[in-house]
């Protein structure tokens, strides 16, 4: 395709992925420029259904990343922001706490080393004792209790559309191909060769600028401008739902893996008060296959790491629920 070939539609902005990173630079560039021109295109049926629709839905407070890293920065600035874009527009969330637990003396370590850092960042954060734990959550074993009291949970659906009410999105459309483009007219941007099941054709757009929240796809969109450049790979994560009555009333963290390869198989409730379990680490080569293991040994391993902080678990209560898959 030459880089002079004559658009079919010329934009300012598009947005690869309705995903919430998509999905809310979208509305951020449509509130913040109205005379401009901004798309979001999603490959698939409905917005949100990979990684955003798969996952704790858990608001965090930014505890655990590089202390000067971007992540931490905009963890603690996006944890202060969310919960008063959902305050002032009533969307459904709950600000329950966090519980990280120290079985041992040597995790107690790790959680005075992570408070210190807590405090130097911001974050509230508070210690409790083996008795004061028993008094607040009676089923759940502890040796201390980091509490990160800023920890939320939301309704990513209802979130998500929240954004999409605010964009204008064009669903089951797919980026083929992206191009610089230079035209002493119509000047500078990428020429998008995009297309849709409803289209005999494929439509070529002009846009000035574009945003690349592929995802876990985000990799193969850079590759269209530098081909070869990226490559990601993947976890997938899977949760357990457990369907006995359980009182908890926060979210229950083990000490994170040495390694971070995970936080551990944490328990966390939803806005209705169901628990769930996970998620587990597993690499795979797909970002398609949300296949969930069955194997006894899968769910044994589950049963094991939740009995540290939950000995009363009833492991036979415990089944398979879905899984979500991230990059690394």
């Amino acid at each position: 395709m030459s880089t002079l070939r004559t658009p079919d539609l010329t934009v300012d902005n598009i947005v690869i992925g309705a995903g919430v990173v998509g999905l809310a630079i979208g509305e951020k560039l449509t509130r913040c420029k109205p005379d401009e021109t901004t798309f979001v295109i999603e490959k698939n049926k409905r917005v949100g259904e990979e990684t955003s629709s798969r996952n704790s839905e858990v608001i965090h407070a930014g505890l655990y990343y590089p202390e000067d890293s971007l992540k931490t920065k905009l963890c603690i600035e996006g944890n202060r922001k969310l919960y008063r874009l959902l305050s002032e527009n009533n969307l459904p969330h709950k600000r329950i706490g966090k519980w990280i637990v120290a079985k041992n003396e040597e995790q107690n370590l790790y959680l005075q080393s992570l408070y210190a850092k807590a405090t130097r960042l911001g974050i509230e954060t508070y210690f409790i004792n083996k008795e004061q734990a028993k008094q607040q959550e009676p089923e759940i074993n502890a040796h201390s209790v980091l509490v990160s009291p800023s920890t939320g949970i939301i309704d990513s659906h209802a979130f998500m559309d929240y954004l999409e009410q605010r964009v204008d999105i064009a669903l089951c459309t797919q980026v083929q191909s992206i191009q610089p483009y230079h035209h002493h007219d119509k000047g500078n941007g990428y020429l998008l060769e995009i297309s849709s099941p409803s289209e005999t054709e494929n439509t070529t757009v002009l846009a000035k600028r574009v945003f690349n929240s592929a995802g876990l796809h985000a990799d193969k969109v850079s590759n269209m401008l530098i081909p070869n450049a990226y490559k990601l790979h993947y976890a997938r994560g899977h949760y357990y739902a457990y369907n006995q009555p359980l009182k908890i009333n926060h979210l229950i963290y083990p000490c994170p893996e040495k390694n971070l390869a995970g936080l551990g198989t944490h328990l966390t409730l939803d806005l209705a008060g169901s628990i769930k379990f996970g998620p587990d680490v597993q690499y795979i080569d797909s970002p398609y296959d949300y296949s969930i293991p069955t194997q006894d040994e899968n769910k044994n391993a589950f049963i094991h790491a939740i009995h540290d902080y939950l000995p009363s678990l009833n492991g036979e209560k415990l089944h398979p629920d879905y899984s979500g898959i991230r990059y690394i």
